[in-house]
């Protein structure tokens, strides 16, 4: 079950971003039952998210917060059902963001969310390895989403 809650001003396509959940999620073979929350919040909720859990000061971009630590299933043997996590993302930075990249603010983040999505399966970009394999795989799951609609 994929859920959006869109609690901005910001004018979101709310089944775009469930569609995009539950493509990148059949292509990394988790089971159709896992529980997904998407979240878009303000640069406030953002930033007190961002200080209480990663206590850096200012809003971020996304967050991920995995739950039941499922990973990627393969095609014979899918991951089971279960509490995937909840991802929050904050459109005004993605906005800025976007027009730094020069892309709309939708794209952005729709990045933001496949991106947080990864987290929530187990991958990182912390060592420059799991950075390069966590953004080429990001990058084809979202281009290869795009190009299916």
């Amino acid at each position: 079950m994929i859920e959006v809650n869109n609690e901005t001003d910001a004018t979101i396509d709310e089944v775009e971003f469930a569609e995009l959940a539950r493509y990148v999620l059949g292509r990394m073979h988790v089971a159709e039952g896992a529980e997904l929350a998407i979240m878009f919040v303000d640069e406030e909720a953002m930033e007190q998210l961002h200080l209480q859990w990663m206590d850096e000061p200012g809003p971020t971009d996304v967050l991920s917060f995995p739950m039941d630590e499922l990973r990627p299933g393969t095609a014979e043997e899918p991951t089971p059902a279960g509490l995937l996590g909840d991802i929050v993302v904050c459109p005004s930075v993605a906005k800025r963001q976007a027009a730094s990249a020069g892309h709309s603010a939708e794209e952005e983040m729709l990045l933001l969310t496949t991106h947080g999505i990864l987290h929530l399966l187990g991958y990182d970009h912390v060592e420059p390895e799991e950075e390069k394999e966590m953004f080429a795989l990001q990058r084809n799951l979202l281009l290869t989403f795009l190009a299916s609609r």
